[in-house]
C-alpha cells in the first residue's frame, strides 16, 4: 500500500475546523432572514396600496431603508453560503474553481445593485 504509519498517511486529510463557523452562519442569516421576510410582509401589507409612488415614499424612510438594506446583504450572504457547499460538495478540480468565481460574482453584482437602489431610492435620487 506504501510506506509510512498509518496517521503519516492520512495526515492533512482530516478536519478543516471551519464547518461550524460555516453552519453557524448559514443559521445566523437563515433567522436574520425570517425576521426582515416578515418586516417585509407586515410592511407591505400595512401601506395604503402597493403602487410605485407609495413604496417609493415608504423606502425613503430611514426606518424602511436600512432593515431592506440589511435584507439585501443577508439574502444574498445566506444564498453565497448554501451554494459554496454545494459547490464543494458536488464539483472538483477547474469546475469548482470557475463556480466559485462565478457565485462571487453573481453574488457581489446582485447585492451592489440592490444596495444601489434601495439607496438611489432612498437619498432621493430616484
Amino acid at each position: 500500500m506504501g510506506a509510512g504509519t498509518e496517521l503519516g498517511r492520512v495526515r492533512g486529510l482530516g478536519s478543516a475546523k471551519d464547518g461550524v463557523h460555516h453552519w453557524w452562519l448559514q443559521r445566523v442569516t437563515a433567522v436574520g432572514n425570517l425576521v426582515l421576510m416578515l418586516w417585509l410582509i407586515f410592511s407591505l401589507v400595512r401601506l395604503p396600496s402597493l403602487d410605485h409612488a407609495s413604496v417609493v415614499l415608504w423606502l425613503r424612510q430611514p426606518v424602511a431603508a436600512v432593515p431592506m438594506l440589511l435584507l439585501i446583504v443577508s439574502v444574498f450572504w445566506h444564498f453565497r453560503l448554501g451554494v459554496q457547499v454545494l459547490l464543494e460538495d458536488y464539483s472538483h478540480g477547474a469546475a469548482r474553481v470557475i463556480g466559485m468565481l462565478a457565485l462571487n460574482f453573481y453574488v457581489l453584482a446582485g447585492a451592489a445593485a440592490g444596495v444601489f437602489a434601495v439607496l438611489k431610492i432612498a437619498l432621493g435620487a430616484a
